[in-house]
């Protein structure tokens, strides 16, 4: 209909440096480039993100973008499902999927923002605030650098758990991880591999951190190893759960880790998975398995959402992600008490980008 004309798709990113080099257990990086989309139609401007290579900008404005304007601004199931169809002669995993989920996000900002409530209220509230987890513990950083950033989280922020990266060097793994233990005290302390273990160095590091008392074992294999990741998820010390599915692109990569019993934990990353609409599938998954979801990485995009799922356990306080949000977005949330939430004062997902500032890091 005329009067929900989608008027303006564009798309823009943006590559910040981080404060210090960072690295996991396969990949280390010196920079960091979010990818934004704003859509307008019915008055209003919607805004997405994804967290991605350049190239996603492109993308978007040579294929996508002509597809999301043919169709009413409000119809978001129906533009998905569009998306999808253009990509699939070029693949749907990797940046089309994460250019799909930019664009999903803005339209469900500006759908909340034609309602003039909080995307969370218009999603359904289940809760009013968040728990976050601290991330970061890069194994680039010393011991000093580690143990600094993980106790100010726990005792500044009120986090009541706190995630590290392993496996670059897993012989030196076990003694960075009892370095996190003595820093944090009692505090909840996840570990994540990014995939750099095969299953007997796993199986074997599990032992050593559960003298740690680690409750998370991210990623120990590889996510594609669903096989892999079921054998080690049963012979795990009791008390510390398997988390997998950042890496999921879409519904079926979830269904496929939980039909495989190969996590104890589902996370799911909307600026991967789809974007709001994605999130909201990992979370039915998630509720016909009776497993909890976590939101990985992206806080201030998942904020609203996480508020709206009924099997949200918590959100990743990613230090690189937290940062660049509440260095380029009026509206990103603060940790207060271990927790975020939404400023329900503000329609949509409540953030907008703070242009002058993100100008000077602007590459596409």
């Amino acid at each position: 209909m005329k009067s929900a004309e989608i008027r303006r798709v564009e798309a823009r990113a943006f590559t910040i440096p981080t404060d210090r080099p960072e690295a996991d257990g396969t990949i280390a990086w010196s920079s960091t480039t979010l990818v934004v989309v704003e859509i307008d139609a019915l008055g209003h401007t919607g805004i997405g993100y994804t967290y991605a290579h350049s190239s996603a900008v492109e993308l978007i404005h040579a294929m996508l973008a002509d597809e999301t304007r043919r169709h009413a601004a409000r119809d978001i199931g129906r533009i998905s499902l569009a998306l999808q169809r253009v990509v699939r002669n070029i693949g749907r995993p990797g940046i089309a999927s994460c250019a799909i989920s930019a664009i999903d996000a803005a339209l469900w900002d500006l759908k909340a923002k034609t309602f003039d409530v909080p995307l969370a209220v218009l999603l359904g509230m289940q809760r009013e605030r968040v728990r976050v987890y601290g991330s970061g513990g890069f194994t680039t950083y010393d011991l000093a650098t580690l143990e600094r950033q993980l106790r100010e989280w726990v005792e500044r922020d009120g986090c009541r758990w706190v995630k590290m990266k392993v496996g670059s060097a897993p012989h030196d793994d076990p003694r960075r991880v009892a370095a996190a233990r003595k820093a944090i005290g009692d505090a909840g302390l996840f570990v994540d591999a990014n995939g750099a273990y095969d299953l007997k160095q796993a199986q074997a590091l599990a032992a050593q951190f559960a003298a740690q008392k680690v409750e998370w074992f991210e990623e120990p294999l590889s996510s594609d190893d669903r096989r892999g990741l079921a054998a080690l998820r049963a012979t795990l010390p009791a008390g510390m759960a398997l988390a997998a599915g950042e890496y999921a692109w879409h519904a079926d990569d979830l269904r496929a880790l939980l039909e495989s019993h190969a996590v104890d934990v589902l996370q799911a990353d909307a600026t991967r998975c789809g974007g709001i609409s994605g999130f909201l599938q990992a979370d039915a998954l998630c509720d016909a398995w009776h497993t909890p979801l976590s939101a990985h990485c992206a806080p201030a995009l998942h904020l609203h959402v996480a508020c709206a799922a009924r099997r949200l356990a918590h959100i990743e306080w990613f230090h690189d992600h937290a940062r660049i949000e509440s260095m380029l977005f009026d509206g990103a949330p603060r940790v207060i008490d271990g927790a975020i939430a939404p400023d329900l004062t503000r329609p949509g997902n409540g953030l907008a980008l703070r242009e002058a500032d993100a100008k000077r890091y602007a590459v596409a």
